[in-house]
């Protein structure tokens, strides 16, 4: 998703939490990776694996110049024959240790399997963060989570990812100086021409 659609998206919810719930989740992913240079793991659930939220961080690693946020996509079936990046298994949460992030992405509620895995690997060292659907012992073992509970006139767990995705990437660059990237320009740009306009009162 661009950044013209991202800032419209962002009007859409304007005066809702989820803009800022966002922001406020992928400073927690990006302070979590970027010290610890890398070593960002993306699960899903039996059900549902986040293709999506990787292909957007893999995206957002490469626009803003943090390739700390490029994920490794753990799967729960590897078939034969698949290239190197979509044949990491499940085994790989094992070896989650300190310097690690675990990011779960969780829409359905998560097999008993995987939340023993999500919790070893906590006891073991590794940052645990959760997007997910509410369920409480998912929750309960992250460090961080932002919960999507669908409903009337709430966003999808798809559109929270996108607006996550989109601000983990935002000021990437805080050590280096000079002209703003044109990809930084742009989003603030679109930001300002879609706002509201000011209060008069």
């Amino acid at each position: 998703m661009d950044a013209v659609r991202v800032a419209l998206l962002r009007e859409v919810l304007a005066g809702t939490q989820w803009p800022g719930d966002a922001r406020r989740f992928a400073g927690s992913l990006r302070h979590s990776v970027v010290p610890a240079s890398g070593n960002l793991l993306l699960v899903g659930t039996e059900r549902y694996e986040p293709w999506h939220l990787a292909a957007h961080l893999v995206d957002e690693a490469a626009w803003s110049g943090l390739p700390e946020l490029a994920p490794t996509l753990v799967r729960h079936r590897v078939r034969p024959g698949q290239p190197p990046h979509l044949s990491v298994g499940l085994g790989r949460l094992e070896a989650a240790r300190r310097g690690h992030t675990l990011l779960v992405v969780a829409p359905d509620r998560p097999g008993a399997g995987l939340l023993e895995r999500v919790h070893d690997a906590r006891r073991a060292g590794a940052t645990v963060l959760s997007l997910h659907g509410g369920d409480p012992d998912l929750g309960a073992l992250a460090h961080d989570a932002l919960s999507v509970r669908e409903g009337a006139g709430e966003p999808d767990l798809d559109t929270v990812q996108h607006l996550v995705g989109a601000a983990a990437g935002e000021n990437g660059l805080p050590v280096r100086r000079g002209p703003r990237r044109l990809r930084d320009r742009l989003a603030r740009l679109a930001d300002q021409l879609t706002a509201p306009p000011p209060s008069r009162w």
